[in-house]
């Protein structure tokens, strides 16, 4: 009988090779009490460190340093910006997880896709699926549900553009993304679901979390913040 180890081989990781851009930009606190943080992300700034050291420079990594019990619930994508949710409390963190996953906090996002949506208001419902790193795919088949209201707030021209309001029932990653890119209107500055035309649009990708309504975990009284778009 031999006595050799079996070494499965290790398939390299894709996201092990990105390398956010540093960033400059402070995060703003918004709000602040005993068991939670309310802060506006800047665009360009992941929610979580990577694995690579270089990537080490993030939201949790930032707050962390002066609020050492700091937790995230939930993410924004490197280019969004706007309302982060963060729990300071072991309590606060079970309690606005359970908010969450029950889907009773109330999202707004704030985008400007190309051209010009043909209604104003609108449900999109398309499930998303998991791609190719770092990309998600609609997919009927295996696809999680996922749905997202748009309210068309203001249409430009030269060229077409469409600043619009995102409500979003369900939480898929990149899902406003890809619903955009799903609906023929891609949001601006995206990189990964954009073509050409609204990838050089913009300086960054246009898409900003607005605004924010929860129930306060200690005293469930409810909670409703806004963050200006700056864009």
């Amino acid at each position: 009988m031999s006595n050799r180890a079996t070494v499965t081989p290790v398939e390299p990781n894709p996201a092990d090779d990105f390398v956010a851009p540093p960033c400059k930009e402070a995060i703003e606190i918004l709000y602040q009490d005993a068991s939670i943080l309310l802060i506006n992300k800047p665009s360009g700034l992941l929610s979580l460190s990577g694995k690579n050291p270089l990537n080490k420079d993030s939201v949790h990594y930032r707050l962390v340093q002066t609020h050492p019990s700091a937790k995230l619930l939930h993410r924004l994508d490197l280019g969004t910006s706007g309302i982060m949710l963060v729990a300071l409390t072991k309590e606060a963190n079970s309690a606005l997880t359970r908010q969450f996953q029950a889907r009773t906090i109330a999202k707004q996002y704030t985008a400007v896709l190309l051209g010009h949506t043909e209604q104003d208001r609108l449900t999109i419902q398309a499930p998303i699926a998991r791609g190719l790193f770092p990309r998600q795919i609609i997919c009927e088949e295996s696809g999680k549900s996922a749905s997202s209201h748009l309210e068309v707030i203001e249409k430009m021209d030269n060229p077409a553009r469409s600043r619009v309001i995102f409500s979003p029932l369900t939480g898929r990653t990149h899902q406003l993304r890809i619903h955009s890119q799903w609906l023929g209107h891609p949001i601006l500055g995206c990189d990964l679901y954009g073509t050409q035309a609204s990838e050089t649009l913009a300086p960054r990708l246009l898409l900003h979390a607005n605004k924010l309504s929860f129930e306060h975990p200690d005293t469930g009284q409810e909670i409703t913040i806004e963050c200006a778009c700056p864009f």
